[in-house]
């Protein structure tokens, strides 16, 4: 595959770095990214609200239904870093659109009337799309001029996160009106329209790049991944197959130290290990992991809560539908925090960015842990959880990527998303531990009072995650930036 872009230009290879595209070309190209990760993101998310409907129409348990969500979770996260590698190389176009045509595939195999197992398959291909958004990222990188490419990607970063919420209201409403398959065929007709925009948009990557896919190491990673994920999702291991899980999770901890050493042996890395150990790119990792564990939480704890029954002597009792659109405020003000983000930047590094932004999530917890008697204030909430979201997530790309080679953006921030996919994950875990600890022997729901003790968790998650970004904040002037490889050969050198 040759460094052309779809229009026939050359790309200038000097340094590996492209020529910017014609301005009419730009301006397609930037609109073009926001809805491919807007789309991946949507997408994988499809099966939150649909759980319970799955479970009735396939016949099957809340449990089994659960695999829905869980399933595109870790085949997204065992894809990321493995596109994340591909994308550093010459043959990125071809990446998209084939990861495209995957999660296409995937979405028809949910719409189609095929038996559960089925479903399941879908789900996962559809998981693998969200390996897309770092990808997304590494073309704004190369192919957008340097201010206009750092907003853009700081934009990716929060639609990629407000795109699961975009969706579960409409989903919601289509799996009430139509069916759990009318709103699996919303998934379909986005996802076909993200490869068209693909196919007509996307640039090919600059010359003179190559990636390697070390496949050994991606399965030691793969195996490792999937294991933390499992022992995230499935909280019922730890409660009554104890013994079973503590020896899942140490095996889960050797296959990522095997496969922490191969890549620090490899010439052909899937992650550069060295990269991820600079104290930029390792501050903004922990403060991603802990920082996801407390965000998704609050998340977690405001929509179940509002659709807990007031039989249970608190929540609302809302419909799927009417539950997603208290995630509106959420969406609305996560956009808003990543458009006004970059701009801040100007005039604030992006360490204190991310410190600030984890305190806005603080204050988020600690509204939820004083005032949810009515749903206004659940809307505050989400409202202000949003907008910490949205400039948290805006602010880390700027972290990461300023000690980060050009050619190296699409693995560097895959990883950081494989970050966040764990922490996430944990979030999701934490939140049903404590809910579980707080529901009274015989009773559905848990107390009123469990929802205030998971939020003061959370709040300490965020208390974790505000010194960590401080400490990368005073650390950030005597940081040098990771080393550009000759002739962006997409390897980076040792880091200082």
């Amino acid at each position: 595959m040759t460094g052309d872009s779809p229009g026939g230009r050359p790309a200038n290879s000097d340094e590996g770095v492209a020529a910017s595209p014609e301005r009419s070309e730009a301006r397609l190209l930037v609109p073009s990214l926001m809805f491919v990760a807007l789309v991946v993101a949507a997408v994988a998310s499809l099966g939150t609200p649909l759980i319970t409907s799955v479970a009735t129409t396939f016949h099957v348990s809340l449990d089994s239904a659960q695999w829905t969500l869980t399933i595109a979770l870790l085949s997204g996260a065992v894809a990321t870093p493995v596109l994340g590698r591909l994308g550093a190389g010459p043959h990125r176009r071809a990446t998209i659109l084939a990861t495209l045509a995957v999660v296409v595939a995937g979405s028809a195999l949910t719409v189609l009337p095929l038996p559960f197992a089925w479903l399941l398959a879908g789900r996962a291909a559809q998981g693998v799309g969200l390996g897309l958004t770092a990808l997304m990222m590494g073309v704004a990188r190369d192919h957008l001029p340097e201010r206009r490419g750092a907003a853009t990607i700081a934009l990716i970063s929060v639609v990629s996160i407000i795109g699961a919420s975009v969706g579960y209201p409409l989903a919601g409403l289509l799996a009430q009106l139509g069916g759990v398959r009318a709103a699996y065929g919303l998934g379909l007709l986005v996802a076909a329209a993200a490869l068209l925009t693909a196919w007509r948009s996307m640039p090919a990557a600059p010359q003179g790049r190559s990636a390697h896919v070390n496949v050994a190491s991606a399965l030691v990673l793969s195996g490792g991944l999937s294991l933390v994920l499992l022992l995230a999702g499935e909280t019922s291991l730890w409660s009554h197959h104890l013994a079973a899980a503590a020896g899942l999770a140490v095996v889960a901890v050797l296959l990522l130290c095997v496969w922490a050493v191969s890549e620090l042996r490899s010439r052909t890395p899937l992650v550069d290990v060295r990269a991820v150990r600079h104290p930029a790119v390792a501050g903004a990792n922990i403060a991603m992991f802990v920082g996801g564990i407390g965000m998704y939480l609050l998340l977690t704890l405001i929509t179940r809560y509002a659709q807990t029954p007031r039989d249970a002597g608190y929540g609302f009792g809302l419909t799927t539908f009417v539950a997603g659109l208290v995630l509106v405020p959420f969406s609305v003000l996560g956009f808003v925090a990543g458009k006004l983000t970059p701009r801040a930047r100007a005039r604030i590094d992006a360490p204190f960015l991310l410190a600030g932004s984890a305190v806005v999530v603080g204050c988020g917890f600690v509204l939820f842990a004083a005032a949810r008697s009515n749903l206004a204030e659940l809307f505050v909430a989400m409202g202000v959880l949003g907008f910490g979201v949205g400039g948290f997530s805006a602010a880390m790309p700027g972290v990461i990527l300023a000690v980060t080679p050009k050619s190296e953006t699409s693995s560097a921030m895959s990883f950081n998303y494989v970050v966040r996919s764990v922490g996430y994950s944990l979030g999701s875990a934490v939140g049903g531990l404590v809910l579980a600890a707080g529901t009274d022997t015989g009773h559905l729901f848990p107390s009123d009072a469990a929802y205030t003790t998971a939020a003061l968790v959370g709040l300490a998650a965020m208390a974790i995650t505000t010194l960590a970004a401080l400490a990368l904040a005073r650390r950030s002037p005597g940081t040098g930036p990771i080393e550009e490889p000759a002739g962006g050969a997409g390897r980076t050198t040792s880091t200082p």
